[in-house]
């Protein structure tokens, strides 16, 4: 219980204590206990003492003659003797008790530090190097079990080591291999991505010529449709050639916008919104009596106009209006319309087409709704880049009655 007190005591405090004053601590105590011991057996001896010597004095009554006295004096004087004597004898034999038990604790203590000594060589040395212990220097039983489980340890330890040593080593030369494969790999890519921009340069003054050298062409068509109508009426066949050369000339205006685009200030001027629409309406007629589709279109009676690039704004008209063309069904009739609300004007187009499946795709590159329908799904995603750049808000709806585009722009001076 006392030791169990000690114990809890020290375990409270928060700095622990070394061995050396655990000893100076263990032989004060037993100091103590010895003192204690030797300080009660001569107290004890003394009340002997007394009880004699009143004892004697009762014996030999109150009224003493002088041979009596001398008697208990001789009495009191052998009695003191053997008192001192006992007195000495027993402070010998606790000295000697103390260094006895003093002897004993310092040889078990000096075994128990050998011994903690060796595991903290143990300790500091395993940090660094394999290193066991060797049983045969332990004294103590409990401590050469505890030198198995270290040796076992180490063992273990090393096990892992050399295990780890192997697989860091493993890992190294993949490593290595991995490095050279991807070094080889990248310097392919390097020549395929050279080789990849030179094709791609090639492609773009390619299409840049190409770009250039047609529009002369269709140009000369055209003008040349146009003059061969003045002066005969236009039969079907002229007029399926009319159609063909103006989705051509569409084609060509969107890929002479993508080559240039970059390269090419798009400055914007006033536009009368509603003479623009109808203009392009006018253009794309024959095509769109080819289909079987045709408009309604009212221009609005006030000027709408809006401040925008020309260039730009004949995408996003053209675009949606070949769109339209292409996806209603025949027969069908496109609505166009174009009205002011507030400071915005909107323009839609909607007609009976099937309905749209996806809506939030229709403005991806190569996005077709239709697979079999022709084109590179293209022109949508320049429209959207457009309004994305001139603030355009799109709005898309589509069910199995009808599909509708509509454009939201600022009007002039907002």
């Amino acid at each position: 219980m006392f030791i169990s007190k000690i114990d809890n005591y020290f375990m409270k405090k928060k700095n622990s204590i070394t061995i050396k004053q655990a000893d100076f601590f263990t032989i004060f105590i037993v100091f103590i206990f010895t003192v204690i011991f030797a300080f009660l057996l001569i107290e004890e001896n003394y009340f002997d003492y007394e009880r004699t010597l009143l004892k004697e004095l009762s014996i030999s009554g109150e009224n003493l003659n002088e041979e009596q006295m001398q008697k208990y004096h001789e009495t009191k004087k052998e009695l003191k003797r053997i008192f001192i004597k006992n007195t000495i004898a027993i402070a010998t034999l606790a000295f000697i008790l103390f260094t006895i038990v003093l002897g004993l604790y310092k040889i078990l203590n000096y075994l128990l530090q050998r011994d903690l000594q060796v595991f903290l060589k143990f300790f500091k040395e395993t940090a660094h190097k394999d290193y066991v212990l060797n049983p045969h220097t332990i004294f103590f039983k409990d401590f050469k079990i505890m030198v198995g489980y270290a040796n076992n340890m180490v063992d273990t330890i090393s096990e892992q080591k050399r295990i780890l040593k192997d697989l860091n080593q493993n890992l190294e030369d993949r490593v290595k291999k991995k490095t050279i494969n991807l070094q080889e790999t990248n310097k392919k890519l390097l020549q395929e991505k050279e080789f990849s921009e030179e094709i791609l340069d090639a492609q773009k003054k390619f299409l840049r010529y190409t770009v250039h050298e047609t529009n002369t062409p269709l140009s000369v068509i055209l003008t040349s449709i146009e003059l061969y109508t003045m002066k005969h009426p236009k039969d079907k066949h002229l007029s399926k050639i009319e159609a063909a050369v103006k989705n051509i000339f569409s084609i060509y205006d969107d890929l002479s916008y993508l080559v240039k685009k970059d390269q090419v200030e798009y400055p914007k001027s006033m536009i009368n919104f509603g003479d623009y629409i109808s203009y392009r309406i006018d253009f794309f007629k024959d095509v769109a009596t080819m289909s079987k589709v045709s408009f309604d279109y009212n221009v609005p009676e006030e000027n709408l106009h809006i401040y925008f690039n020309k260039t730009k704004l004949q995408r996003i008209v053209d675009n949606t209006i070949t769109n339209a063309i292409k996806y209603t069904l025949a027969g069908e009739i496109i609505d166009v319309n174009l009205k002011q609300f507030g400071s915005n004007i909107e323009f839609s187009m909607s007609s009976k087409s099937k309905a749209i499946k996806e809506i939030d795709k229709v403005f991806e590159a190569y996005y077709r709704e239709e697979k079999n329908r022709e084109g590179f799904g293209l022109g949508l995603q320049m429209v959207r880049n457009i309004c994305d750049e001139e603030g355009v808000e799109i709005k898309v709806s589509s069910d199995e009655n009808k599909t509708s585009f509509t454009y939201v722009f600022k009007m002039i001076g907002e």
